[in-house]
């Protein structure tokens, strides 16, 4: 494959891959391919979502000595889609002052970050598993969607709503601002 320009987000944390990837995709020219190298293993579900949200070519990822390779080609003016963020969120602290009601935490994080520490109830879908995960929740439950930072429940609140949520909020800053309870 022919690749027009490689960036190297090697050992970085969501949300610097996808961050890195955005400019260096602005940069290219419609048509040119991107590669990403990256070590985060939910970068491939985030540049993925990410790509798909913004009408660009998710082409694949190739995994080699631990290092995912993932193509991005630049979409065309016409295939291009503006970028929107999710208009309904909540702090930190407006979702700890919740917990212990009717309410559904579904934390979009990749396993082993939710394995170090999670809001206490809730529910482990990493966003690369979201789509086949998605029949096991209840559409008609206040959902709070959580991740590291805001930006992989921005695009798992999105894609909630799209599949006939009704109540979804995304979570910020997330994770690594939470100072509620954790298990």
């Amino acid at each position: 494959m022919k690749v027009n320009e490689t960036i190297d987000a090697k050992g970085l944390a969501c949300p610097m891959p996808i961050v890195r990837t955005k400019k260096a995709v602005d940069a290219l020219h419609a048509g040119e391919v991107l590669e990403v190298l990256a070590t985060d293993k939910g970068s491939t579900a985030d540049i993925k979502a990410w790509s798909e949200k913004i009408g660009h070519h998710y082409l694949g990822t190739i995994e080699e000595d631990s290092v995912l390779k993932h193509y991005i080609r630049k979409a065309t003016t016409a295939e291009e889609k503006a970028e929107a963020s999710y208009p309904h969120t909540v702090t930190n602290e407006e979702l700890e002052a919740k917990l212990g009601e009717e309410i559904v935490v579904v934390d979009v994080r990749e396993p082993a970050e939710y394995a170090f520490g999670h809001i206490p109830g809730a529910i482990s879908v990493p966003l690369g598993e979201l789509d086949q995960l998605v029949s096991n929740l209840n559409k008609e439950a206040t959902t709070y969607v959580v991740c590291r930072t805001g930006t992989r429940s921005d695009l798992a609140a999105q894609k909630l709503t799209e599949k006939g949520f009704q109540q979804v909020f995304n979570v910020i800053p997330g994770m690594s601002k939470w100072e509620g309870p954790k298990q």
